[in-house]
């Protein structure tokens, strides 16, 4: 079985799962976080390189204040909670988004819990926190601009590979394969330009019940595919 080098997780379903068991939100919320533990050991246990999980997106600050105040304190409390088994685990902590809009409680854990992994060599658990996908494509044509303003000729020299690198994901290899859990057949703003030739799995499963075996199966999927990024196959 070929074991994908980049996964990433639009983790959908918190809220219908609580609501399906007459609980508040928050509750899905917090049942959510232990679908995160049980997927994050498994690729790690499985020598996937990158994992990147949809955690808070840029529309996800329309939300009520409640809500996103319980999102921001649940990452803090995660973080804290979980850092000592990432780091015993070899797991290396990214984060990638708007993180300056962040509160500064939740920025700090972000930043610490980023430092204190920074050395380690396993798996890369990548946090997509307040990002966009079109935000971070506007963010790139922006800062690409001002180094063409100070070197015109890098105009003519803009192609795919460099305006890659003005992305969030710079240093990220493409996604191979992307995961939405709760059935929703939409990418939700979410890693748009990396995820052109991206294989999507899209699953019924809410994530609060998403775990190892729902991966594997994913995975198992994803090995049935042929990947052709616009070409024919071989023996054709």
């Amino acid at each position: 079985m070929k074991v994908p080098e980049h996964i990433c997780i639009i983790m959908d379903g918190n809220g219908r799962w609580a609501r399906k068991r007459g609980l508040p939100r928050s509750m899905g919320h917090r049942a959510g976080t232990n679908a995160t533990r049980e997927v994050v050991r498994a690729c790690g246990d499985l020598g996937v390189t990158y994992l990147t999980i949809y955690v808070f997106s840029h529309e996800n600050w329309g939300r009520p204040a409640k809500e996103v105040t319980l999102l921001m304190d649940l990452l803090v409390e995660m973080i804290k909670k979980e850092i000592a088994e990432l780091d015993t685990n070899n797991v290396r902590l990214h984060a990638i988004g708007d993180l300056a809009k962040l509160p500064l409680k939740s920025r700090g854990a972000l930043e610490t819990g980023i430092a204190k992994l920074q050395h380690n060599t396993g798996l890369n658990l990548v946090l997509a926190v307040s990002y966009g996908g079109r935000a971070e494509i506007v963010k790139a044509a922006q800062e690409f601009a001002r180094h063409a303003c100070e070197n015109p000729s890098r105009i003519e020299e803009l192609d795919e590979r460099l305006f890659s690198s003005f992305l969030y994901t710079r240093d990220i290899p493409d996604p191979e394969l992307l995961i939405r859990t709760g059935g929703e057949m939409r990418i939700s703003n979410f890693l748009i330009w990396q995820c052109a030739y991206t294989e999507f799995y899209i699953t019924d499963t809410l994530w609060p019940d998403f775990n190892k075996e729902a991966l594997m199966y994913a995975i198992d999927d994803y090995n049935r595919r042929e990947r052709r990024f616009g070409k024919v196959p071989t023996a054709e």
